[in-house]
């Protein structure tokens, strides 16, 4: 006689059956512990939409992922090659998603704390429309040192510092406008204005034109009130 399979299905079933819990009281413990993630859930998002910068949150720093740990410095630095701002996420108008609240539950439980004052790194039009190009939600620590929780979205276009240098400093946007204005003096035609082609004629023609893009790139500057990346990697005013 051959033995028949055996189904698991049926055998949770049955021991199911076989257990001293009622299907309400099943169901309502089931409800109890929805309702308390959903409660935990809330007030992390309350602490992530309403919380105001906090000096540090006090972690056990022996259960820390130490390759998550940046300082102020590093952060600054990323932010101004690649023009990000690293704001609380009060400001930040985008959606943080679940995983993000699950990790800081996981945290808060391990550490036996509740995690307040989070910030994101993140592009400037991110605290002012909805999008998902790569921001990062932090955690302070103390004296200068955030813990990274969790990254989200798309990553960084790979040219994006090289795009974003010539708003570092004044300097870079110097040589900008100094080779822009030579690439286009080059692109004038030959005796448009003079038979006779003159090293002269060529400087006094470039420097028109580098004082043509001056103008235009200080007027952009001053018109939408632009700033340098040093200026407004922490700034939470629109106009910078």
């Amino acid at each position: 006689m051959l033995l028949s399979k055996t189904n698991i299905a049926e055998k949770l079933t049955q021991a199911k059956t076989k257990s001293y819990t009622s299907e309400a009281d099943r169901l309502k413990e089931i409800y109890s512990i929805f309702s308390e993630l959903d409660t935990q859930f809330n007030r992390i998002g309350n602490n992530i939409n309403n919380g105001n910068g906090t000096p540090g949150n006090k972690f056990n720093l022996e259960l820390l992922q130490t390759q998550n740990i940046y300082h102020t410095n590093e952060i600054k630095q990323i932010c101004i090659d690649y023009r990000l701002r690293f704001l609380d996420t009060k400001y930040f108008k985008g959606e943080i998603p679940s995983e993000a609240l699950s990790i800081i539950k996981s945290l808060e439980k391990t550490h036996q704390l509740e995690i307040k004052g989070f910030k994101i790194i993140a592009p400037s039009k991110l605290f002012k429309l909805e999008d998902k190009d790569d921001p990062i939600l932090f955690a302070p620590i103390g004296n200068g040192y955030f813990y990274l929780i969790h990254k989200w979205g798309n990553d960084l276009h790979p040219l994006r510092k090289i795009l974003m240098w010539p708003f570092k400093s004044i300097v870079n946007l110097t040589v900008l406008v100094l080779l822009l204005s030579f690439l286009i003096t080059l692109m004038v035609p030959e005796g448009l204005f003079s038979k006779a082609n003159s090293t002269k004629e060529f400087l006094i023609l470039n420097f028109f034109m580098f004082k043509c893009v001056a103008a235009v790139v200080i007027f952009y500057g001053f018109a939408l009130g632009k700033n340098f990346n040093p200026a407004i990697w922490n700034s939470k005013y629109f106009n910078s």
